[in-house]
Parts: structure tokens; sequence; C-alpha cells
């Protein structure tokens, strides 16, 4: 019988030569995936993993919303590049965006077989940030950073350029308030955060800290004093209700303030120059900052600076951080000094003009109970003599004036306050209660202020 089914030259494969040819495929498949990532991985990154990244944003927060620019991505350096990124709320309580933004030492594969990113993928993340910028319409203050650089694997973060400002100018920061307000203006070259607990704070966990470093910081302070106080007692949070309004543990070790200025200013007509104080070359140093401990728990803070540039002025504050009242103490001295340079201040707000005087020395204690100061001022002074001025032209030559000047120089104004032979002077008394729209650094001087009205006789 004939066999239907002649036989082949054909010789079958082994199962090691097919094993070969399998390998060789994945192989060749495997390098080519790696030549198309090594050389053209941004098609890549933005086909995959922008989607996903935008995806995951949009499932985790809904109430906000992200766009991003082009990504790229380096093989070797394993570092995401972002032309730009924009972020904002969508009920529009704030937007912000940046320029070029990238990051580098991401665990990122699993996310191409979709996995999602955690904590221990971002262990050895670096992160550089230009160009940032976030708007806050209800508040009407605008944050600005030049450059910000954040190292996970060192704990560190650091700000470069960085400002706080009003969306818009002092006339329109006041006018769209009925009531007074207080403008706050901040601008740093650098800030700086070491010992940072990078992972915790990205979980939204707790915001720890070992320190803070400030450096070369101006902060301009002006109270609109022509507008009336409102009677909204929800005013300006304080040290103590900033700290317990933060659910998560917050712990500083310290922050310092390196070479800072200070500028107050209470401006009492619409457009016109406003009175001010300045403190220079401040060195502050704050130590304790927490938001949970017993009540024993305390922030100190060590300050000291140049009191509109004429005596050296120096404070220690003690705020007790588990307080859920508006309550510490300060106490503080200042140098010897000419009193003239107070005219900036004193020629506005009261009319008033320093012709002569010399302070010696001067000491002060207050302590706050619930938004209640009182305490003590020792103010030791020489030759105090003022002149009243017009409140138009500055002159202190008019009938009026002069005669405002005569009663007050001889009958009102205490020109001389040192000890007697029983050594006997006169102590001013600290006495001033909180007014709603006050914030905490103008409480400060305003309490300390009514004691030196009482001394002096204004």
């Amino acid at each position: 019988m004939k066999n239907e089914h002649p036989p082949t030259d054909r010789r079958k494969l082994s199962p090691l030569k097919i094993a070969s040819y399998a390998g060789f495929a994945v192989g060749a498949i495997v390098l080519v995936c790696v030549l198309t990532l090594l050389f053209f991985p941004n098609p890549i990154v933005n086909r995959f993993i922008k989607p996903r990244i935008t995806k995951a944003f949009a499932e985790a927060y809904p109430a906000y919303s992200i766009r991003i620019a082009n990504m790229n991505y380096s093989v070797l350096k394993n570092c995401f590049g972002f032309n730009s990124v924009a972020l904002h709320a969508v009920d529009g309580t704030f937007s912000s965006k940046m320029g070029s933004f990238s990051v580098s030492g991401i665990e990122w594969i699993h996310l191409l077989w979709g996995g999602t990113l955690g904590p221990k993928n971002l262990t050895n993340v670096d992160l550089d940030a230009q160009g940032i910028e976030l708007n806050l319409p209800q508040s009407q203050y605008r944050l600005r950073c030049k450059r910000l650089l954040v190292s996970v694997p060192n704990s560190e973060m650091v700000a470069e350029s960085l400002e706080v400002h009003p969306l818009a100018g002092d006339d329109e920061f006041f006018r769209r308030s009925t009531f007074r307000r207080t403008r706050l203006s901040f601008v740093t070259p650098q800030c700086s955060v070491m010992g940072l607990g990078c992972l915790e704070l990205l979980q939204g966990k707790s915001y720890r800290a070992r320190s803070v470093h400030i450096h070369d910081a101006f902060l301009d302070i002006l109270v609109n004093k022509d507008k009336p106080d409102s009677r909204d007692s929800s005013g300006p949070f304080m040290p103590n209700e900033i700290l317990s309004s933060i659910k998560e543990t917050l712990q500083v070790d310290s922050l310092s303030f390196m070479n800072g200025w200070l500028k107050y200013c209470e401006r009492f007509v619409f457009g016109s120059k406003p009175a001010f104080v300045t403190f220079d070359n401040m060195q502050v140093l704050a130590e304790g900052i927490a938001n949970h401990g017993d009540r024993a728990a305390v922030l100190v803070i060590h300050a000291q600076a140049k009191f509109v540039n004429a005596g050296t002025m120096k404070v220690l504050m003690r705020i007790p951080v588990a307080s859920p009242e508006f309550s510490f103490q300060y106490s503080g001295s200042l140098s010897k000094m000419d009193l003239s340079p107070l005219n900036s201040m004193l020629e506005i707000s009261d009319q008033m003009r320093i012709k002569t005087g010399v302070l010696e020395e001067a000491t002060f204690e207050v302590n706050v109970a619930s938004g209640h100061a009182t305490g003590n001022l020792r103010g030791v002074y020489r030759d105090l003599t003022i002149a009243a001025i017009n409140k138009q032209t500055g002159s202190e030559k008019g009938f009026s004036d002069g005669i405002t000047s005569f009663i007050a120089n001889n009958l009102k104004i205490r020109g001389t306050n040192v000890p007697d032979k029983s050594d006997s002077i006169k102590i001013g008394e600290v006495k001033y209660t909180r007014q709603p729209d006050d914030p905490f650094i103008q409480f400060e001087w305003f309490a300390l202020r009514t004691a030196v009205r009482d001394v002096v006789g204004f």
C-alpha cells in the first residue's frame, strides 16, 4: 500500500533551538524598546506617562485642575522635565503656574503597567522648579519664587528670590474693604529648610524640620488708619490660632531671620505719605515651634534690631503653644539714642516734631492675657522738647502751633525723666486691648506705645 504522505526533508526543531530563537526574539524586542526609550523617550512619556499623571491627579484631587505642557525624559539621568505646569482650584480660590520644572530619581517604570506612585518610589527624588507664581484672589496676595530646589535624600529645600505682595497697588488693596486693613509685603533672596521630613510632607502627615533660615528679608507693613476698625471678631490670626488651626503635626526646632529689615507704616489720609518706624539689621531666632505639646510647651523668640537706625532694641518673647487664648509675655530693652529719628512717625501721626531729646535707656515688660496687654516701661531720658506742626504744611511757625508747643513743653510734656535722689522715676503703664484688625507685630507695638505716651505725656 502506497504511503499517501511521503516523507519530507524538513527537520523537526529541537526544544533547545526553539528556546534560543524565542530568547533572540525577546532580546531583539527588548533591545528595540531600550533603543527607542534611549533615543526617542519624549514621545513615549508624552503618550503614556503624562496622561496617567493627569488622570491620577484628577482622581485624587477633584477640586483642582492641572495642566502639563510637553514632557521630556533623560534616561541616563532618570530625569523628567516639564516645559510648564499650571494648577488651579475649580472654585477659583487660587491659581498657580511654574516655568521649567524637572524631577529626577523617581521609580516610574511600573506606571506603564498601571502602577501608582507611593512614598517608596520618591526616596531619591531631587526637584528643581523655576518661575513659580501662586495667586490668591480672596486674600488679594501673590507669591512668587524664582527657583525652588528640593532634595528628598538630603532632606533639604531652598527657595530663591521669594516674594509675597498684594495683587494690586496699595490704593486698590485698601479700596476693596470698607474697614481698616493691614497690607503686608515680604521679600527675601533665600529661604532654606534643613532636616525636612519630605516624605511625611508629601503624604500630608506632618510638617517637620530641624531648622529654617531666612536671609536678608524685608517686611513692609502698612495700616490704613483713614478707615474705621472692623467689629468683626475674625481678624488676622495670632500665633496660637495659626498653630492650633494646623491639624497635622508641626514641629520646627529653630527658625532664624538673619540681617532682616522691618518697616511699619500707618496711613491717615488716602493717598498721603504714611508715618513709619524701621527696624534695621534684624536678627531673630525662634525655638520650639510646634502645635502639639503639654501646657508647659513654649515658643521662645529672641530678637535684636536697630530701632529707627538709632538705638539697639532687644526683645525676648515667650508664647505658650498649647494655649487656646491669645496670651504671651514679652520683655526687652532699648539702648541710648537720639529721639529725633522718631519724627518719621510722630510728625504724621501726632502732628508733633521732636526738637531735642536723648534717651539714656529703656526697659519694658508686658504680659498679654486673652488679648489684654498690661505691664510697664521704664524710660530714662533728658531734655525732650517738641514743636506742634501744621498738618498740611508741616510748618511749626503758625500762631496756633506756637501756642500748642508752648503748652506742651511747659505744662503737658515730661521733658526729663531721670531717677531723683530717692531713685524715683515715672514708670509708664502698658494698657491695651487687641482690636479685631491688629496683626501680631502691630499689637505688640500698639501695646508698648501706650506706656510711651503715659511716660512722656502725649
